[in-house]
């Protein structure tokens, strides 16, 4: 099958900062969502002896960082909690 899409610059230049095509950035992007939904909404990661480059190792950390959240709460106020333990 072959779609053709127009790319924002914004991904383009994240193919490029993790050293691979977009064709191949897409397509890893694609294969993660498909293996979340596989998992029931959580995101399996599977570490393979130089599967990835560094540079897509952080860009992948750097993508999961950004649906990571405490839903508002402060480091700070964990760090107090767990003080209280």
């Amino acid at each position: 099958m072959q779609i053709t899409i127009d790319i924002p610059e914004t991904l383009a230049h994240k193919a490029e900062v993790a050293g691979v095509d977009v064709s191949t950035y897409l397509q890893r992007l694609i294969e993660r969502d498909v293996l979340s939904e596989s998992a029931g909404g959580t995101r399996l990661v599977r570490f393979e002896p130089g599967s990835k480059t560094p540079a897509e190792a952080g860009a992948d950390i750097l993508e999961m960082r950004k649906k990571l959240t405490l839903d508002g709460i402060k480091i700070k106020d964990l760090i107090e909690e767990g003080r209280r333990y």
